[in-house]
Parts: structure tokens; C-alpha cells; sequence
């Protein structure tokens, strides 16, 4: 994902292809969209309009950016609405609203347990973001098909039928598969506590299908939300949130089969956690604040950072480079460079009067107006 620091520009000669929307004098436009493709963001968001229309359209390659399901604080219905976050003009903007039928009720915060936050499951799969579970103002499940929006084309839609909705569930993909593990849907239920399904979304949408996989042993993985995190082709989770005695599965996707997660892996999943491309897992500890990535050869954790500010870190999400937290309150995004050494790290702030659900990195939607 590109810095977020807010781009400057004053006014220079370069002003003067705002007349004519050249991009570089003297060369036909397909040729000067490959030399300038080249180049950082940042810089082509910064030089003129010309260069800038091209950094948001379809010729140029997608940047990574925030999504984010925020939350009005001052909201008696506890929606959930949809944005998108730029980095690199350092600005928020709402998503297109989902389709309206059949309406969408997530309920965040119930009126009668404010303290307490109800799960609104959100993932990345194949640079698309999905909404799996969430619970109505009745407590009922409150997604019947998962919702799904493509940054590409900026459109929401729903996928296919979920056989049994639930509230919450263990959620994660691999290899551009979604999987839904668990959980609970009006009523716990032992065969849907044990149940593990797929969805292909690498295939034609017309073509998403359902599909039944191996069964988890027992239904201890129905209590509450989980991350399922994929790596180097395998499904990893933990039954419990985080510094508490829980245990772990992991799913071989080759193989179709549940096996023991290894003891250091489980030992020091500590927190949220998320990887980055399903290649390397972070997780965050959520007491000492350190964010750590996982050593498959030596089955431990190695430390990256510590910092205060990823203290009881909500969530977390992986992608260009970046690990992105929702902080405790859920007041701020943490974003941490680990590329760097020692890894930097920034905050960004939601709109005012909206707090974090969830934050996710995807690409960035086609054709937003940034040209002024």
C-alpha cells in the first residue's frame, strides 16, 4: 500500500496539459501510459491533472488501498457503512451502496448491550471483498448469500445461497477460495458447528457453487467469530480470542483434511492475525502490543515491533507490504511498514463520527473523480 502522507502540489509549467490532457508532448497516449507506469503513485497523483486521471483509470496498475466498515457513533440503528480510503490523496470516500433488495440490517451494537460489540464477518478473497455473517436487530443471521463487492467494477452483488446462514462462523480464504468453517445460526446446531464449506471465486460468477468438505472432529470452533488465515495452502485457526488457553486446526486444502495446528503456532497466537500474501502470518499480541510473524522451519514467533498503539488491537489485515490494526475503541487505523527496518508505522483516522469495524487491503476502484 502506497504512504499515506497528503500530497502537495504547487502550481508549475506542467499546469499547461491540463489544456489538452496530454500526458508526455511528442508521444501517442499508449506509449506514454507504459513509461508512466513506471513511476510511484505518489508522484503521478502529485505532477498535473493529465498524469493524474491516469493514475485513477483502468490503463494504470491499481495501488493497494484501505476498505474499511465503519460504524456511526451516534447511530440508534448501529449500521455498518462502506469506504474506501486513498492513501495517497489521504482521503475517505463511501463505496456505492449494496443492492437494495433484499435490504441489509447489520447490527453492530445491540440497543440493549452496548458494550458489547456483535461480529460483522468481512474478508478479502481474490481481490474482492465479502460479507459472510452478521446478526440482525432480531438476532437472526443477517446474510442469507454472501455480499460481495469488486473494486474493479465498483459493484456490490450477492453470491450464492449459503446453506445455513449464520451469525458467526470461522471465515478465511486460500488460493482464492473462501471457506466457511463453524459457527452458529438462529440455534446452535452440532452438524453446522462441524461443517467446513467452499466457495470458488477464481471461476466465472455464474459458476459459484457451494461445496461440501471435510468435517471439523467437534464443534468447538462455534463460540464466537473466527480467523481463518491462509498459508502456504493450508486453513489456520484458533477457537479462541486472545491471550486464552485455546486450541488450533489446521485445514490441508490439497489434501481435504482437519490435522493439529503445531504447538509453537498455537502457543503464540496471541491476538488478531492475518497474512500476508499467504505467505507469511502475523498476529498481533494484544497485551504487550508486539506484532509478530510466524517461522514455519523453527515453529515460533519472531518479533517485529512492539508498540503501544497496537494494544488490544481488534483486527488485522495484510496486503502491500502493510499490516493494518484497528486500535483499541476501535478510534484509529494502525498502519505498520514492515518492509522497513525498524518498522515504521502511521495512524489514519476515520471519517469524523464514525468508528472501525473492520479495515481490509484491495486494490483501488477504477475510475474515482480525484482529477481536481
Amino acid at each position: 500500500m502506497a504512504e499515506t502522507t497528503p500530497q502537495c502540489r504547487n502550481k508549475t509549467d506542467n499546469d499547461s496539459f491540463d489544456e489538452n490532457g496530454t500526458l508526455l508532448p511528442g508521444l501517442p497516449d499508449d506509449l506514454a501510459q507504459h513509461c508512466l507506469s513506471s513511476l510511484p503513485p505518489s508522484l503521478l497523483f502529485s505532477v498535473c491533472r493529465p498524469w493524474r486521471r491516469f493514475l485513477y483509470s483502468p490503463s494504470s496498475p491499481p495501488f493497494f488501498s484501505l476498505y474499511a466498515l465503519l460504524s456511526p457513533l451516534q447511530n440508534p440503528q448501529n449500521t455498518v457503512e462502506f469506504f474506501s480510503f486513498d492513501p495517497i490523496s489521504s482521503s475517505w470516500t463511501p463505496l456505492p451502496c449494496p443492492p437494495p433488495d433484499p435490504p441489509l440490517h447489520l447490527l453492530h451494537r445491540h440497543p440493549s448491550f452496548l458494550s458489547r460489540t456483535l461480529p460483522v464477518q468481512s474478508l478479502t478473497v481474490s481481490n474482492h471483498l465479502v460479507l459472510i455473517a452478521a446478526t440482525t436487530h432480531k438476532l437472526f443471521p443477517a446474510l442469507s448469500s454472501p455480499l460481495v463487492f469488486h473494486p474493479e467494477s465498483g459493484s456490490w452483488f450477492y453470491g450464492p445461497r449459503i446453506s445455513t446462514p449464520r451469525r458467526w462462523c470461522a471465515a478465511g480464504s486460500v488460493r482464492g477460495v473462501l471457506y466457511m468453517a463453524s459457527g452458529v445460526g438462529s440455534l446452535y446446531k452440532g452438524d453446522v458447528a462441524r461443517s467446513l464449506e467452499q466457495l470458488d471465486l477464481k471461476k466465472k460468477r455464474e459458476n459459484w457453487r457451494w461445496e461440501n468438505k471435510a468435517q471439523l472432529k467437534d464443534g468447538r470452533f462455534s463460540r464466537e467469530a473466527v480467523e481463518a488465515v491462509g498459508y502456504r495452502g493450508k486453513l489456520c485457526m484458533v477457537n479462541v480470542k486472545g491471550n486464552a488457553v485455546k486450541e488450533g486446526a489446521v485445514y490441508d486444502v490439497g489434501l481435504d483434511k482437519w490435522e493439529d495446528m503445531p504447538q509453537g503456532m498455537v502457543a503464540g497466537w496471541n491476538g488478531p492475525a492475518a497474512a500476508m500474501d499467504e505467505d507469511v502470518i502475523y498476529v498481533v499480541d494484544e497485551v504487550k502490543g508486539s506484532l509478530s510473524k510466524y517461522d514455519g522451519e523453527r515453529d515460533c514467533w519472531v518479533e517485529v515491533t512492539e508498540l503501544e498503539q497496537l494494544k488490544r488491537a481488534e483486527q488485522i489485515a495484510a496486503g502491500g507490504g502493510k499490516i493494518c490494526a484497528v486500535s483499541e475503541k476501535r478510534e484509529r487505523i494502525i498502519v505498520v511498514d514492515v518492509g522497513d527496518k525498524p518498522a515504521m508505522f502511521w495512524e489514519v483516522a476515520p471519517p469524523r463520527g464514525m468508528e472501525v469495524v473492520a479495515v481490509h487491503v484491495l486494490p483501488r476502484i477504477i475510475n474515482i473523480d480525484k482529477t481536481s
